[in-house]
């Protein structure tokens, strides 16, 4: 019986998750290409799996586009004074789908945008401590209007949630 109801609560879990689909006829439509243009700033927090906020970030974006190849510089600054820097490459695919490429992404991230909605999955190195983990992203960026994007990651290691990292994005006017 046991066996059984663990398998119908995992059934229940998936069956009730979202899916990029849902959010096809929803506006304002996303374009990562607009969007991604020019300078971003963001604000987010990681909470640890308890909802405990452990680390305050501010990023700093720069997005440019040749064609459909994207270039996005990322300068984190941590509430504790350090630092990173993340330079993204991203790509423009048919249909709404993306992939993306990082130092200290491993392999290659894919992403599918659907009206205001965007699903980007990825695995990080993420040091920690002074050691590296290879931790899986899967992040649901929304638009709420052509300056404000809300962004949910939650962060798993072996299919364990470690926690989530919460964003606004804020982006500037082009001049």
């Amino acid at each position: 019986m046991r066996i059984f109801l663990v398998i119908l609560t995992s059934f229940l879990m998936v069956a009730c998750s979202a899916r990029i689909e849902d959010y096809r006829n929803m506006q304002p439509a996303l374009d990562l290409q607009e969007y991604f243009d020019g300078n971003i700033t963001a604000w987010g927090q990681f909470q640890d799996r308890s909802g405990m906020v452990i680390k305050r970030f501010r990023v700093d974006m720069t997005g440019t586009w040749v064609g459909n190849e994207g270039t996005l510089d990322e300068r984190f600054t941590y509430d504790d004074g350090s630092t990173q820097q993340r330079i993204w490459k991203i790509k423009k695919h048919d249909n709404g789908r993306y992939t993306g490429r990082a130092d200290d992404v491993i392999g290659e991230a894919e992403g599918m945008a659907a009206g205001p909605a965007l699903q980007w999955s990825y695995t990080l190195a993420l040091p920690v401590d002074g050691k590296i983990y290879n931790v899986r992203f899967n992040d649901w960026m929304y638009l709420h209007d052509k300056h404000t994007m809300m962004n949910r990651a939650v962060m798993s290691k072996f299919g364990v949630k470690l926690g989530e990292i919460t964003l606004t994005f804020r982006k500037e006017d082009s001049k």
